[in-house]
């Protein structure tokens, strides 16, 4: 019954915003150049990986190690800002590698780092929208993702998505919690990041990771 709704979701979706979506393609073809999309590696349900799909958002790196904030493009940041460089997860969504609602699909390098109760977060398929990110999205961290994530997995229902689905719209609408404190997103939670920090913090400064959540 999911797998039947996403897909008419996906459809339907795809059909009403066909104008916005050949919008965003052209303009991001004519002030970027190709590809015009942005393909990475994620997991999937039971750790499947397969390739999730955006639009582009930022320009090819100009040497080895430049700032994400750098290479990001105006488009680009017009397309974060109103979440239409997930768009094209629609196909995704049509391919069954995600749902139209779930938790949204996550690095293979940052599942490496779960734990086996966050594990539980890959029982059903990651979504374009979720119960983390109609609670914070990237304005919160990691951990308490996760949490919201499971917790949405055990008492997931039609009333619970249609809710999500309403709170969604709120939120990209009002574009809340698309960047973290300080316009960085915070990053996984990993031995060598929290080393990190608690050095930044002796010497005074601050570390910081990038990673975004999309």
């Amino acid at each position: 019954m999911r797998r039947l709704m996403d897909i008419g979701g996906a459809v339907i979706l795809g059909l009403l915003l066909a104008p916005v979506l050949l919008a965003v393609y052209l303009l991001v073809l004519l002030t970027m150049g190709r590809p015009v999309f942005f393909r990475q590696r994620r997991v999937g349900q039971h750790g499947k990986i397969f390739e999730v799909r955006k639009f582009r958002t930022m320009y090819a790196e100009q040497y080895s190690g430049q700032a994400d904030a750098a290479r990001t493009s105006t488009v680009g940041r017009l397309l974060r800002a109103s979440s239409l460089d997930e768009l094209p997860q629609l196909w995704n969504v049509l391919r069954g590698e995600m749902s139209l609602i779930g938790p949204r699909p996550t690095l293979p390098e940052q599942v490496a780092w779960y734990s086996d109760r966050q594990r539980g977060r890959l029982a059903v398929r990651p979504g374009l929208t979720g119960w983390a990110q109609v609670n914070g999205r990237n304005s919160i961290g990691w951990p308490e993702r996760i949490e919201l994530d499971l917790w949405y997995i055990e008492n997931r229902c039609l009333a619970l998505d249609v809710q999500i689905l309403g709170r969604t719209v709120k939120s990209v609408l009002s574009r809340r919690g698309i960047v973290g404190a300080g316009g960085v997103n915070p990053g996984f939670p990993t031995p060598r990041s929290q080393v990190d920090i608690a050095l930044g913090t002796l010497l005074g400064g601050t570390v910081t990771e990038m990673e975004t959540e999309g």
